[in-house]
């Protein structure tokens, strides 16, 4: 089989200079973006040049356009907003605007844009880029620029990044409550009457607190505009519920980038960089983005018409068509498995309540399976789940205990409840305790039926899956945890962190950890090390101190190595550093775990599990014969998780070949190849494959295939 690798060193940006810019509105990570692109760019050989204050500065040009350095971008990644600046402008809306731009440009040799923002930011992006030539023809014949100049910058190559606080672009999965009302969907005729009775209702089971958001823009069916104002007033009037209103405003726009918003935005910067190094002048211009778990390259006016007929879509009130361009009674039993991880409440609030509304009994059993084969299994109803997910932890209790030692009772006990199918919540010992009620089923008739097993580890080392709930919201406390403590030495002399993070076995936490706190090494048990590299990391760390740097970043995973071990690295660092800087440990411990969940792991969790939920449905019914459900197959005991931008069922005993069950972690592992991204961003010469890197993807039949797949 022919070797289908393709990398960096052979993609050269020499002679190349790249233009970055942020416009329109603020948004988190976009700092992390602008950073990756200009240190990405200076790896490959290029010169990379600030756009200070968005398009305003284009066309302003001067000092509004200055070449970047890769110390001009040190300490940024942490930093909410934009540094470059970002101003809504009128002068590049008309054409003498764009013909100044033009000029600012190619009196720098700048024919590669990279365009942070939103969707008027990227229209815009475009129509310079249709006009470039004409521009170039207008520029010669004032005399401003020579007929060689126009030959050598006769193409312009333009590259997307959505960088939009609103989410409200497609073509792009991601960017950077009791009621919701949002412009998209608004609420059918009588909505006020069914507000009012599910808030009564959720008052009547014991709940003291509801949220109704309201999103700017929110409408009824007729286009009347509703206000967060007007909602309170109704529920005070129908109900005589004490009621405030918060207006969030500009506080959503600020605030430090969550791990998961720098993370995107690193990706997707160097991502921008190698979409411009293979652009010819017949490449259309595209928008980077994040489709699942998986980059891809789609075109920029293909993105906007999609977004402008989601527009078009609601102003002609066809709503349920908007949304789609912007997704018998059983009894079925829901346990956490493992260490708890955050998100798990919000995974389990959304199974219990999908499960209800496709007509099951919901039952929770807590404890994980010792608390199933000791019979702590209870009825579990639509308000017990109130509140349950911004939650940190298991509320339901979870323990590492497997089943096989147990299977009798557990059988018993599925007997008893007539328990017609499972949902698993957990890590790895989910994923076993999984394989173990399979094996068993041979003895027991009552565990043929449908088993799902939902990832929730922070350690995210389950095969099958390529993120898991919990892990994200451990990367926000590594994350943030490596910004106080870099900050802590702010002002004082040269000082160097060694971080231990969690994760068993597995290298996630340190490498995403690292790639996300701007870390200078991460040291794992997937990449074998010795002495000679550790000298190596001390050496490259002294001279970047010498020269810029104040503060270093080293992460270690707590069993990347048996000897060297991380007060062993801390010595070593200390001793090599003297006379440079000194250093300092910490040992993040269970911290990784607590808290309350991120967004991402509340969305999720929540999705996720919803997804698990009607697969069970699904074979519930499939499965349902003279009055009973007897699953035997394969495919009836599955893992349900996300592979590179898909949620899909798979098989347990189909894994097993994909897993490494000393170590406890699957054998290949996606993020392995963003290891060399945190080097190259931390000024080592290294190898990068990026030939799995995003291709060009035609945005109908991208939306068709996710639609399909999920």
């Amino acid at each position: 089989m022919p070797d289908t690798k393709k990398f960096i060193e052979n993609l050269s940006g020499a002679g190349k200079c790249i233009g970055v810019l942020t416009s329109g509105g603020d948004a988190q990570g976009m700092n992390a973006a602008v950073r990756a692109v200009v240190r990405m760019g200076i790896y490959v050989g290029a010169k990379v040049y600030f756009i200070h204050e968005g398009y305003q500065g284009m066309v302003d040009g001067g000092d509004n356009i200055k070449e970047a350095s890769w110390e001009s971008v040190s300490s940024m990644l942490q930093v909410g907003g934009t540094v470059i600046g970002s101003a809504r402008c009128k002068d590049f809306r008309t054409h003498e605007g764009r013909l100044r731009a033009a000029l600012n440009l190619v009196q720098r040799g700048i024919t590669n844009l990279c365009v942070i923002g939103g969707d008027g930011s990227l229209t815009g992006a475009n129509l310079f880029r249709e006009e470039w030539s004409g521009l170039l023809d207008e520029l010669v014949q004032s005399g401003e620029i020579s007929e060689e100049a126009s030959q050598i910058y006769s193409a312009l190559h333009i590259v997307g990044m959505v960088g939009s606080i609103d989410n409200d672009f497609c073509g792009t999965d991601m960017t950077i409550a009791d009621w919701v009302l949002i412009p998209e969907m608004p609420p059918k005729d009588g909505w006020e009457e069914q507000m009012c009775y599910k808030l009564s209702e959720s008052r009547m089971r014991g709940s003291r607190l509801n949220i109704i958001i309201v999103a700017e823009g929110a409408t009824d069916r007729h286009g009347n505009p509703i206000s967060s104002n007007a909602v309170k007033e109704l529920v005070v009037r129908c109900l005589g519920f004490d009621t405030r209103v918060t207006v969030l405003g500009h506080v959503q726009r600020g605030g430090t980038p969550s791990a998961f918003d720098r993370i995107l935005a690193s990706r997707m910067g160097v991502e921008a960089v190698l979409a411009l190094l293979e652009a010819s002048p017949g490449t259309p211009a595209c928008v980077v983005s994040l489709c699942g778990n998986q980059a891809v390259r789609v075109p920029l006016m293909e993105c906007v018409q999609m977004t402008q007929e989601v527009q078009k879509a609601m102003d002609e009130k066809r709503f349920e068509e908007a949304v789609r361009l912007r997704g018998s009674s059983f009894n079925v039993a829901v346990l956490n498995v493992g260490a708890p991880a955050a998100g798990m409440n919000a995974a389990v609030r959304s199974a219990v309540r999908v499960g209800i509304t496709e007509g099951h009994t919901m039952f929770a059993v807590s404890d994980g399976f010792e608390g199933f084969y000791k019979g702590q299994i209870k009825e579990i109803k639509w308000g017990d789940v109130g509140g349950w997910t911004g939650q940190g932890g298991s509320l339901l209790g979870t323990k590492r205990t497997l089943p096989a030692k147990h299977i009798d009772k557990i059988a018993e006990q599925m007997r008893i409840h007539n328990i017609n199918a499972l949902l698993v919540i957990g890590g790895f010992e989910a994923y076993l305790g999984l394989m173990e009620l399979q094996a068993a089923r041979s003895k027991h008739a009552e565990l043929c039926v449908p088993m799902v097993m939902v990832p929730a580890t922070v350690s995210n080392n389950i095969p099958g899956s390529d993120l898991s709930i919990g892990a994200d919201t451990a990367l926000n406390a590594i994350t943030d945890t490596c910004d106080r403590i870099k900050q802590s030495a702010s002002g004082t002399k040269r000082r160097v962190f060694i971080i231990e993070t969690m994760g068993g076995y597995c290298g996630y936490l340190a490498t995403v950890g690292g790639l996300a706190a701007g870390a200078d090494a991460a040291y794992i048990y997937e990449e074998p090390f010795d002495i000679r590299e550790l000298q190596s990391n001390v050496e490259h760390l002294t001279e970047k101190m010498k020269t810029s740097i104040q503060r270093g970043l080293v992460l270690r995973n707590e069993n990347c190595s048996e000897n060297y071990t991380t007060d062993f690295i801390y010595q070593l660092y200390n001793e090599e550093g003297k006379g440079v800087f000194d250093c300092r440990k910490n040992v993040l411990g269970h911290m990784q775990q607590g808290g309350a969940p991120s967004p991402f792991d509340r969305n999720f969790g929540t999705k996720i599990a919803a997804k698990a939920m009607q697969w069970i449905s699904k074979k519930l019914k499939e499965f349902y014969r003279e009055g009973r459900v007897f699953a035997n197959t394969e495919d009836s005991a599955c893992l349900l998780g996300m592979r590179r931008r898909a949620l899909v069922f798979q098989p347990v005993v189909q894994l097993k070949d994909e897993t490494d069950f000393v170590h406890r972690i699957p054998k290949e592992q996606w993020w392995l190849r963003l290891r060399p991204l945190m080097k190259i961003l931390a000024k080592y010469k290294t190898s990068y494959d990026v030939s799995d890197s995003g291709q060009l993807e035609h945005i109908v039949r991208l939306r068709a295939k996710d639609v399909s797949a999920i």
